[in-house]
């Protein structure tokens, strides 16, 4: 008992109750709502981090010697273990068929040609590219032409590929009110040892964290955009690298990531590249297998690259 008649379990009741919300927050995230300020999507957005509180409750209750509080953070410790705990073990295995790396170049990247070779020297068989300005993609093609003779750019993305391409067009993902001259979405048909494989390029619009909350509205519009054009792909095989702005918990992202393995085994935090804190740069795929996601050395970007081994065999 303390002075004023308490035991451990009585006392410590706020640091329960907080730990209490903690678990709440990551069980049921989705319940939080998105009609106001897009507040469920800001909180799926850094959704690993809110495990963060574990440890400064964990602190504040073995300082309050509460028994209460202690036996409460079991909840948010078994809410994050079963959400994120297969990410921290996640591992390559080994098995793939082709390697891919997603990396948004920046536009204002001073250095385009070792940004390129950083690229190539890990040796993918595909290289997206997002962010790409006139003068930096003529530095790009002629650092990856050796490599990569084959290539396909449609406005500020491109794809280089040690495979043939064809069939390559823009796909058009402009939120409504932008300019024709916006074009960040692509696609084209890889030719492949194991078939043909339809590959997107995608650039989503970028959202902020405002005062009156997430201003996500353009980029969750072209995603419902991207979603319905890869619900109509005729290939079976599906591919697609691009910064989305989002992470897999996001359910902004939802018509992309319900029609994609959106690889949600490994944090591979891509963003900004000084600290990464979340992944929005992402490497998915439909009928074939995503299995493993890690990120690369930093560039002249504020993204780091992602890269990631695909199985394409039946």
């Amino acid at each position: 008992m303390d002075a004023k008649g308490r035991s451990p379990w009585t006392r410590g009741r706020i640091l329960a109750a907080l730990a209490v919300l903690t678990a709440a927050l990551l069980a049921f995230h989705s319940a939080v709502p998105n009609t106001v300020g897009r507040f469920g999507s800001l909180l799926e957005t850094f959704l690993p981090w809110l495990g963060l509180a574990v440890p400064l409750l964990l602190a504040l209750a073995l300082l309050r010697r509460s028994a209460l509080a202690l036996a409460a953070l079991l909840l948010p410790v078994a809410a994050w273990g079963i959400l994120f705990g297969g990410r921290v073990t996640a591992g390559d295995d080994g098995s793939h068929d082709i390697t891919a790396v997603q990396h948004n170049v920046s536009d204002v990247n001073t250095d385009p040609a070792g940004t390129a070779r950083a690229l190539s020297d890990s040796g993918p068989d595909l290289i997206a590219l997002e962010e790409l300005t006139p003068t930096a993609l003529r530095t790009y093609e002629r650092e990856l032409a050796p490599e990569y003779p084959y290539r396909a750019v449609r406005g500020t993305v491109g794809l280089w590929s040690k495979h043939p391409l064809t069939d390559i067009r823009a796909v058009d993902i402009r939120p409504e009110g932008v300019g024709k001259d916006w074009n960040r979405g692509m696609r084209a048909k890889a030719r492949t040892p194991w078939g043909d494989v339809a590959v997107y390029v995608a650039h989503l619009p970028s959202v902020r964290v405002q005062w009156h909350g997430f201003s996500s509205g353009r980029r969750d519009e072209s995603a419902d955009l991207l979603g319905a054009v890869l619900a109509a792909e005729a290939l079976e095989k599906v591919i697609l690298l691009g910064d989305l702005n989002g992470t897999v918990d996001d359910r902004g992202l939802d018509p992309v990531t319900t029609r994609l393995d959106s690889v949600g085994r490994d944090f591979a935090f891509s963003w900004p590249a000084s600290f990464p804190v979340s992944r929005i740069d992402h490497i998915m795929a439909r009928s074939a297998t995503v299995t493993h996601v890690r990120t690369l050395p930093a560039t002249g970007s504020d993204h780091l690259p992602v890269a990631a081994g695909i199985s394409l065999a039946p």
